[in-house]
């Protein structure tokens, strides 16, 4: 059986942060999205790849991080 696709939801539950952090890391850090209609879906194991590679690392998500405008 094929894996599903998921939501954003669902992506942000399976790695313990904010939806606001997932359209950040699509967008800044190359998070793996498919654009389907006007939603995002994702593979699970394509985002655990990406984590596991560094994806997901850095000080711009930390608390109190300065962000550039």
């Amino acid at each position: 059986m094929p894996e599903p696709w998921v939501s954003v939801d669902e992506v942000a539950g399976h790695l313990g942060v904010a939806k606001d952090s997932v359209y950040r890391w699509i967008e800044a850090k190359g998070l793996p999205a498919h654009r389907v209609g006007r939603l995002w879906k994702f593979r699970l194991s394509e985002i655990d790849e990406w984590v596991h590679a560094g994806g997901a690392s850095g000080d711009d998500d930390a608390p109190g991080a300065k962000r550039e405008k």
